[in-house]
């Protein structure tokens, strides 16, 4: 995807579960997104986007609100199961994954399987919905 691509509105959305940022904690890390705020808009947020093909799920606050009872005990398994979200679901697809922070290298070199799995589905994907070709 180039640079043009992802900035283009037309085709990407960025969504955050929270339209407020919730502040830092004592360790100077970011706060969970507030309770208040998903409830409040996602739901009329995502019915203005019917268009929606695919929703890549971006940590356990995603993962939360997206696949609710769905999800699995904790964000490894999850991801570890993106193939029962990806392949099966009606609607558009979804796609859980963990949260790109710089705190994330551990988990990351403990699950090779993600590099080696599931980032060349979605490189393909997002690759055949930009092209707009058929995605096997």
């Amino acid at each position: 995807m180039t640079r043009e691509e992802f900035y283009d509105a037309s085709r990407l959305a960025i969504v955050s579960m929270g339209f407020c940022f919730p502040g830092y904690d004592a360790k100077g890390s970011d706060l969970p997104p507030r309770k208040e705020c998903a409830p409040a808009w996602r739901s009329d947020v995502m019915a203005a986007m019917p268009q929606i093909d695919t929703i890549l799920v971006i940590g356990q606050y995603a993962a939360a609100w997206h696949l609710g009872t769905r999800r699995q005990k904790n964000t490894t398994e999850t991801v570890k199961n993106w193939r029962d979200y990806f392949f099966v679901n009606d609607g558009p697809r979804i796609l859980p994954l963990p949260h790109p922070s710089w705190r994330n290298t551990g988990w990351l070199k403990r699950n090779p399987w993600f590099d080696e799995e599931v980032l060349p589905v979605l490189r393909q994907h997002v690759d055949s919905l930009i092209r707009r070709t058929k995605f096997a």
